[in-house]
């Protein structure tokens, strides 16, 4: 998918715990303007969201593991990939790409985005998380869900 990076991260361990180095402004497409943390539980399924203005995110999951899933609204293209513990790394996704990811076990997750968040003039548009081109991506057909992300999905 075009614009769609993953980024490996390198992480730097001892008997202290760990370090990663998760992005480089000067390593991204855009800066970014906001940076958001998120604890989800086992069975959160956040998303899809897109923008049609085009806020980029930049996707890491700090603990955990998280299954980030990316739809090209117009293809039909998708992308899938487990992040965190297991495989370190971060997803920079354009924004006109739907995307979403679910908690594959209690996690934490950070987002950096390329726009800040403005609540009188949001930019954030929803697809649901059970659309038929990525219904069968996810490993639960019964996730726990926002009010928004379940209004998407009537």
């Amino acid at each position: 998918m075009k614009g769609l990076e993953v980024i490996p991260l390198r992480r730097f361990e001892d008997e202290r715990g760990w370090f990663v180095e998760l992005a480089r402004a000067s390593g991204l497409a855009k800066p970014w303007g906001q940076t958001n943390v998120s604890f989800s539980r086992k069975g959160v399924i956040r998303g899809l969201h897109f923008h049609e203005r085009g806020q980029d995110d930049l996707f890491a999951c700090l603990q955990g593991t998280a299954r980030v899933v990316v739809l090209d609204r117009e293809s039909g293209e998708t992308f899938t990939e487990d992040i965190g513990d297991e495989n370190p790394v971060a997803v920079y996704i354009p924004g006109h790409y739907a995307h979403g990811f679910e908690a594959l076990t209690d996690l934490l997750f950070c987002y950096h985005v390329t726009e800040e968040y403005n609540p009188s003039d949001s930019d954030e548009n929803a697809i649901a998380w059970n659309d038929a081109r990525v219904a069968h991506l996810w490993s639960t057909s019964s996730p726990i869900l926002s009010q928004r992300d379940l209004d998407a999905s009537s």
